[in-house]
């Protein structure tokens, strides 16, 4: 089914307020686009504007060159990685880029995420691909993500900055976002305990 423009908006601000209940975005970093589909167009989250207060009014439209076309504020910062992954990837119309906690502290430490450990994942996240860490909005970051996106990946860890989960609606998008932080808390928390239970 296709949903109409208002609907994705009231989706895309429902998200959003939702990543920032579970602390998967903070006051202004993290964002989320939706292309509508048969289009070139998507509907993304504004730079600068509180996360969790988000409304359907701030929200930009932009074409794939990053043109605005709609709404009264800018883009996220991020919108090159947005529409540099529309690209390479017709079977998306949704991304999410989130900083989820527990998986930046493991890519922090040097540690990658163990996708077997949790069902889910292995049925949700179509391999997660990692990309060494390049300063956030640049093209150079945006080009990296398109590579690591072209290969059918729809799990995309950013070194010491956060996770990019990809869909083929926004709540695939969001699942695959909270399934990675989801896994990551229980990688620690099973080697804590395997610790503790050692000592």
């Amino acid at each position: 089914m296709v949903l109409d423009e208002e609907t994705i908006k009231r989706e895309l601000v429902s998200v959003m307020h939702s990543l920032y209940r579970r602390g998967l975005v903070s006051a202004l970093s993290g964002n989320a686009s939706v292309r509508i589909p048969g289009t070139n167009y998507v509907w993304i989250t504004p730079t600068g504007v509180f996360k969790g207060g988000l409304t359907v009014d701030d929200l930009v439209k932009i074409d794939l060159e990053g043109n605005v076309v709609e709404g009264f504020g800018r883009p996220s910062s991020e919108w090159r990685l947005h529409v540099a992954v529309y690209k390479v990837r017709p079977d998306i119309n949704a991304i999410i880029h989130a900083h989820n906690p527990t998986v930046v502290a493991f890519s922090v430490a040097g540690l990658r995420l163990d996708e077997s450990l949790l069902s889910e994942v292995m049925l949700l996240v179509k391999r997660i691909e990692y990309v060494p860490f390049v300063e956030p909005g640049t093209e150079a970051l945006a080009k990296l993500v398109a590579e690591k996106a072209s290969t059918g990946s729809n799990a995309i860890v950013l070194e010491r900055h956060g996770v990019v989960g990809l869909g083929r609606h926004l709540y695939e998008a969001e699942m695959i976002v909270e399934s990675l932080e989801d896994l990551a808390r229980v990688q620690l928390l099973s080697k804590l305990i395997r610790f503790l239970f050692a000592l």
